[in-house]
């Protein structure tokens, strides 16, 4: 059998074999222009259109002469690159990165390498990177919505700040997820059946379609749905251990599985497209989801490849409605737009949290604290079993709304104006529970809940944005953008132990010192409220009216863009931005720990995008510096709890670059890669003065200046060759090439942290698909192979506790680190229809 080892590095070295080629291709880019047979026999290029619109900077453009670093995944290439969701499309652009926490719908998503690590807490910083659905936001605290893509229009992943247009949470950069529209000039339809399977594992499958149906001249509608079944691969294998305390064994024979780790995802879309006159459009939408996913989605590699061992079921429930509605009409020569959305998610998990419990048992002896019910009602009673498992219920709502008004785009001196509202909601429910403790060191009112989290946050963003382009001459254009923007964020519930259990946090922390008078009650059923205004002893302050008051973090500022785009020719064109993004601050669970301030992101850009040979040739380039000042950062302190600070300086400096060409008729070939040089400017010492500000000189700093950023590799490329030629007049077949490359990732920021849960190593991938289709329209059939080499790569690596307990190599029971893995090799067959 051949070794991993030796089909790792054939991957490797096809991947970056097609990458030195396209670039060796795009010098000698002259030879796109030969000539196309002017017969009469059809042509493979003869339907391509080789110009890209994109709206990143809300209006209609050619990608070529939008002056900021854009990478689009349209139509096409998001049907011929087998792009579902985001796993799929983030892996064709070189700028974006994600990190995996197991399962579909936990990926945090990076840009440009401005990740510090350990984001992605409910009561944490916001995501660095914005993601949209049309033109509305969906972009909540715990990530975006893992959106299944089909019949969608394309994917703009903008790279860099687009905080003037785009808000708080596209610091870094801003991901636009764009569905085609209803219309209403005729009929259409289409479906797509699909099975596959997934090496190592099981058999999944998908069917999928669309109807557009005009109801009149100036009315649309178009509905898509969806059902998708992936495969498992994971093997939840038999295990037994015994904890040193109580000497009770967990075994799991009851859930030994193969390829326990499936996914159902199912869902729907309606739009309208209203058009009241020549001049007004309504187009509203509802969209809806539901998945379901069994299982963990990381492998214990001590186990061997694919395995694992869970001693309690897992599963996560993930389902969510938005309705939105767009208004764009003509006010005389001005475009206003309208766009509003109320979204509403519901996730809920139970999840194996028993290395917890084993680590601490084992060192630390935490087992002697859980006990059964006995009379004497105190830690005499006889020992339980102290295995715990974690369940989850999170519920999500948001309202975005915005107006923005445009002057005609056609004058030299052009603007966009507008203003910006939303607000979300997270109710907050965690539950570490142990099976049959004593009543009397449960959480009051929660049976079997050792710690229980109640809490409800509140987001607000409030804003208003403008930018103003003036064209000094016909080559020469100076674009202005500022926006001003006020955040005012809360936190209030109950964290924690039962007073029994713990005399200084929980239930403990709630009660008076003064007159031992317990805070009023949660409303959401928690037993009191300890996370609330405090006075100077960290006491909860109590209201007159017998209420509290939420931790509040609130602020406002102004960002800016600054942009100078200078074209040399109509194909050739070069630019310079100076911009900058920001992420709200927020509040600590802890008390006594200072609120986190917002941090901001500066960019310096140079950019330069061509075209040549009638867009045969199209080549885009992109140097640049971020400077990121006092980033949050997230850490796990005491009791495992999060606690977020503002780290020291960062700078991140980079080169992107994609080329896309075509150099003969029906052979297409296309590379993209972005190189990071992102590290720490200033050390980080994990604590911050008395004005919240990090503190830099320290000995031993844990990560010390000159420390790489976390979470995303240095270097990132694809490459695609796609062949395409008719089999006859009305047969049109291709054959494609699909490759990816990464280099290794750093697993955390603190350097004793990245020593023991490792970093990731650099990997590529291989994906090959044959097919064919109908011309114009009507059938088609593709046989596709993903991942050919198999290739294991670590999406994430992790452990269930704290790095120096669960991750540490301790003597005779070692360190159980996890990893994510990219799925298996996958084959798959698809036939689709299209009317």
């Amino acid at each position: 059998m051949e070794s991993r080892d030796r089909r790792s590095g054939r991957a490797l070295r096809a991947v970056t074999g097609l990458l030195l080629g396209s670039s060796i291709l795009a010098s000698g880019a002259a030879f796109a222009q030969e000539a196309v047979d002017d017969s009469a026999a059809p042509t493979a290029s003869s339907s391509q259109n080789n110009t890209i619109l994109v709206t990143s900077q809300r209006r209609v453009e050619d990608l070529q002469d939008v002056p900021i670093s854009v990478q689009v995944l349209n139509t096409e290439r998001l049907e011929n690159l087998q792009v579902d969701g985001l796993e799929d499309y983030v892996k064709f652009l070189p700028s974006v990165s994600t990190q995996n926490y197991g399962g579909p719908f936990y990926q945090l998503v990076y840009m440009r390498g401005v990740a510090s690590g350990g984001d992605g807490n409910h009561s944490g910083p916001l995501p660095s990177v914005g993601t949209y659905l049309d033109e509305q936001p969906i972009t909540t605290a715990q990530g975006n919505l893992n959106v299944h893509l089909y019949d969608v229009a394309r994917v703009e992943a903008l790279a860099g700040p687009q905080g003037t247009l785009f808000g708080a949470s596209s610091q870094a950069g801003t991901i636009r997820i764009i569905t085609n529209q209803p219309d209403a000039s005729g009929f259409d339809m289409g479906f797509d059946v699909e099975g596959n399977y997934v090496d190592h594992g099981e058999f999944g499958g998908a069917l999928e379609g669309f109807v557009n149906m005009p109801i009149s001249d100036t009315i649309a509608a178009r509905l898509v749905g969806w059902y998708v079944k992936d495969g498992g691969y994971i093997d939840n294998i038999r295990g037994v251990r015994t904890f040193p305390s109580s000497g009770e064994t967990d075994d799991n024979l009851a859930l030994v599985e193969d390829d326990f780790n499936d996914v159902e995802t199912y869902g729907a879309r309606l739009a309208l497209g209203i058009e009241l006159d020549d001049n007004w459009t309504v187009t509203p939408s509802i969209m809806a989801q539901k998945q379901n996913t069994s299982g963990t989605f990381a492998f214990l590699p001590s186990l061997g490849d694919l395995n694992v061992q869970t001693y309690r079921d897992n599963f996560q429930d993930d389902e969510w409605v938005q309705a939105a509605m767009t208004v764009e009409g003509r006010i005389g020569n001005f475009d206003l737009v309208y766009s509003g959305a109320y979204l509403e998610r519901g996730i809920d998990g139970l999840a194996d949290y028993s290395d917890y419990a084993y680590f601490y048992d084992v060192l630390y002896g935490y087992g002697y604290y859980f006990v059964a019910d006995c009379p004497a009602q105190d830690f005499s009673c006889p020992l339980v079993n102290p295995s715990q498992y974690f369940s989850s219920r999170d519920r999500f709502n948001k309202v975005s709304q915005e107006l923005r008004l445009s002057s005609p785009q056609d004058e030299s001196v052009r603007f966009q104006a507008g203003l910006f509202y939303q607000r979300q909601e997270h109710d907050i429910q965690q539950r570490y529970q142990i099976d049959n403790i004593a009543s009397f060191i449960e959480v009051p009112g929660w049976s079997d809940t050792i710690w229980l989290t109640k809490q409800t946050r509140i987001d607000r963003d409030y804003a208003a944005f403008g930018e103003v382009a003036i064209d000094l001459t016909d080559q020469l254009t100076v674009t202005g953008g500022l926006r001003y923007f006020e955040y005012n964020n809360t936190l209030i519930g109950f964290f924690g132990y039962s007073e029994n259990f713990s005399g200084s946090t929980g239930v403990a922390a709630c009660r008076s010192p003064i007159d031992d008078s317990l805070s009023p009650p949660s409303t959401d059923g928690a037993p009191c409220t300890n996370l609330a205004v405090t006075d100077a002893d960290g006491n909860v302050i109590v209201n007159p009216d017998g209420t509290v008051s939420p931790r509040r973090s609130k602020n406002d500022g102004l960002i800016h863009r600054l942009n100078v785009t200078y074209n040399f020719t109509p194909d050739v064109m070069a630019y310079a931005t100076w911009s900058r993004g920001f992420r709200p601050g927020g509040t600590n669970r802890r008390g006594g720990l200072f609120g986190y301030q917002a941090d901001f992101l500066t960019n310096y850009e140079l950019g330069l995008k061509t075209s040549f040979a009638d867009g045969l040739v199209r080549w885009n380039a992109a140097i640049f510096q971020l400077d990121w000042d006092k980033f949050q950062f997230a850490i796990l302190g005491p009791n495992g709890l999060t606690e977020i600070r503002n780290a020291a300086q960062a700078r991140i400096r980079g080169f992107e670059t994609d080329v896309t060409l075509q150099p003969a008729d029906g052979l297409t070939l296309a590379a993209g890669m972005t190189y990071l040089d992102a590290k720490l400017t200033d050390n980080y010492c994990g604590f911050t003065d008395a004005n919240g500000d990090p503190v830099t000189v320290c000995a031993n700093p844990p990560a010390p200046a000159g420390t790489r950023l976390p979470a995303s590799p240095k270097f990132k490329g694809n490459v695609t060759a796609r062949y395409e030629w008719f089999l006859n007049r009305d047969l049109l077949a291709h054959v494609q090439f699909a490759g990816v490359l990464q280099s290794d990732i750093r697993s955390n920021l603190l350097l004793e942290d990245n020593r023991l849960v490792g970093t990731q190593d650099g990997y590529g991938t291989v994906d090959l698909a044959v097919g064919v289709k109908k011309d114009l329209g009507g059938w088609n059939a593709e046989f596709y192979v993903t991942n050919v080499f198999d290739e294991r790569g670590q999406a994430y690596l992790y452990a269930q506790c704290g790095s120096s307990v669960c991750a540490n190599d301790v003597p005779g029971i070692g360190g159980n680190v996890y990893q994510v893995p990219n799925q298996p090799r996958t084959f798959g067959l698809r036939f689709g229809y299209s009317y």
